[in-house]
């Protein structure tokens, strides 16, 4: 009866150290995201970027994930640059305007970025300064757009982010008149915090929002029946953005099947132990087997 005693505490134990571990490990598996404003993103790299900005969604400048670009241009003056998210990931938008001498304007100034997706809807910053007034005396102003984790699919009048490529579009939306055409320089950065997968969606995107792909893609298989010998037809115009360095999200794999699994054998475990509680200690010691 004590070997049988101590062979049910063993299997409590060892029970009880298997839970610990599967908690252990779905609370590691996916780290939560803060929701610190101040916190930042890890950015994707320091490659040097482009030195030039598109005054229109159609000429916008091309960034890669993590990457910085500067321009110089005249207050007044639309600036785009436009950058690829996937699914699962939260895109920050940081924007540093270097203001003419104090002494060469004539009073105060508002900038503003904006973001807008592959459909060029805008899209609403969860933290951030997206619009910022300059003192007259002011020498540079910061401007940041921290967006919604990106979604893979979403019902068609919502207005959440889905993959593809990101418009930035910086302006003044407030300046003396005597100022416009002044000189300014800016710089845009872009970098990326993965969300995890408590923002994925039950569904996925044929194509990514990306615009010009889907003619591309049909060049590229060879269904238009069109000849490729540089006709303005067969040559349709590639987005510059490109896709993340690591492709696009397959659509399957998600950190989601690692909570599901850790269920499944938490379940597991816990049938086992609930079994060891409630099946009792067995034949006692002094029964002879066979009665």
């Amino acid at each position: 009866m004590t070997r049988t005693l101590r062979r049910t505490r063993g299997v409590r134990l060892a029970l009880t150290g298997a839970l610990l571990a599967g908690l252990t490990l779905l609370t590691t598996a996916s780290p939560a995201v803060a929701d610190d404003p101040s916190a930042s993103a890890s950015p994707a790299g320091d490659e040097a970027g482009p030195t030039e900005a598109g005054t229109t969604f159609r000429t916008a400048t091309a960034l890669k994930q993590g990457q910085s670009g500067i321009a110089q241009a005249s207050a007044g003056d639309y600036l785009y640059w436009v950058f690829p998210a996937d699914a699962g990931q939260r895109p920050t938008v940081r924007a540093t305007v270097k203001l003419p001498e104090s002494a060469a304007r004539r009073g105060t100034s508002a900038w503003q970025v904006d973001v807008y997706d592959g459909l060029r809807r805008r899209q609403a910053c969860m933290y951030g300064h997206q619009t910022r007034k300059a003192a007259a005396d002011a020498a540079t102003v910061e401007l940041s757009c921290v967006l919604r984790p990106v979604r893979s699919w979403s019902e068609p009048w919502a207005n959440d982010p889905l993959p593809g490529s990101y418009y930035i579009r910086l302006t003044v939306v407030d300046l003396p008149a005597a100022d416009l055409g002044l000189p300014v320089g800016v710089q845009v950065r872009t970098s990326i915090k993965e969300a995890g997968g408590s923002h994925d969606g039950d569904g996925t995107l044929s194509e990514p929002l990306v615009p010009g792909v889907s003619v591309a893609s049909t060049n590229e298989t060879g269904e238009t029946g069109e000849a490729d010998d540089g006709g303005a037809s067969a040559a349709p115009r590639t987005v510059a953005t490109g896709e993340p360095e690591d492709g696009w999200a397959s659509g399957w794999w998600t950190d989601r099947w690692l909570w599901t699994v850790g269920g499944g054998v938490l379940a597991a475990l816990a049938a086992v132990f609930g079994y060891s509680l409630t099946r009792g200690r067995g034949r006692p010691s002094h029964v002879p087997p066979g009665v």
